[in-house]
């Protein structure tokens, strides 16, 4: 199929960006998820803003103790980049299970957290590194913590004229050891469902993947892991979920310990 008929720009700056999103609009990041669906129209906007040309949406660099990721850096470059390596092991972690490395060399960051697909490894990871997204409209600004963005699948807490324009990530705690193991059915395929880890001395973040439409902390195994005991499994009503889920949080604390 062929999308619906559509308007096209191609801003330079944030706020043209923003003078052009309304409700029939949507923004075009690196375009792997959107272009798909815009093909078999499950998405119809009146306009696409591309965001390819905004300057300074791309940037990824370490601040001190906390890492900046705009919203449109390759995702790839965050996987390759020594820095990410060295102080945030687990978003190259969970970059290598996104697709292929043709994907992520298209795919942005901020795209795939905008998307809330419940499927995607980014926004598991970055909630369990407590991440905050910083959004722009023509209202202002605000902050919106990773682990209260997505309220669905493929539904965020964005409102249609607002821009997700950065990603802070903080620095793990002193000590801190990470892991992100899912299962998939083929390689490079979505997730049936995966598991988080970020455990330091005092610490523990459990996020799953597959458990609801969207990430979620699993506090109760996360106490159990401070505590000293074996994790509980997933609270979750289908029975293979439950097993599955079970089984990869335990991987996740076995390779983050």
């Amino acid at each position: 199929m062929k999308p619906a008929r559509f308007d096209y720009a191609a801003p330079s700056s944030i706020s043209e960006a923003l003078a052009l999103l309304d409700e029939d609009s949507r923004p075009l990041a690196g375009g792997q998820s959107l272009v798909p669906m815009l093909n078999f129209r499950l998405a119809r906007p009146a306009r696409l803003v591309d965001l390819e040309r905004v300057a300074g949406l791309d940037r990824l660099e370490a601040d001190g103790d906390v890492l900046r990721i705009g919203a449109m850096a390759r995702q790839a470059a965050v996987e390759r980049s020594p820095v990410v390596a060295e102080r945030w092991p687990l978003l190259r972690q969970a970059l290598q299970l996104v697709g292929h490395p043709q994907i992520r060399s298209r795919g942005t960051v901020g795209g795939s957290v905008a998307h809330a697909d419940p499927k995607a490894e980014l926004p598991v990871a970055l909630t369990a590194l407590d991440a905050r997204y910083h959004v722009r409209s023509p209202r202002g600004a605000r902050t919106v913590a990773a682990a209260e963005l997505a309220v669905g699948p493929l539904m965020t807490t964005l409102a249609p004229d607002e821009l997700l324009v950065e990603i802070e990530v903080p620095a793990p705690p002193a000590g801190a050891r990470s892991a992100f193991v899912e299962h998939a059915r083929t390689h490079g395929d979505f997730a049936v469902a995966g598991a988080a880890a970020v455990i330091a001395p005092g610490h523990a973040a459990i996020v799953l993947l597959g458990a609801e439409p969207r990430p979620v902390r699993a506090s109760e195994i996360e106490a159990a892991v401070l505590g000293g005991e074996a994790a509980p499994d997933v609270d979750v009503a289908d029975d293979y979920q439950r097993a599955l889920l079970t089984e990869l949080v335990r991987r996740a604390i076995e390779a983050a310990r």
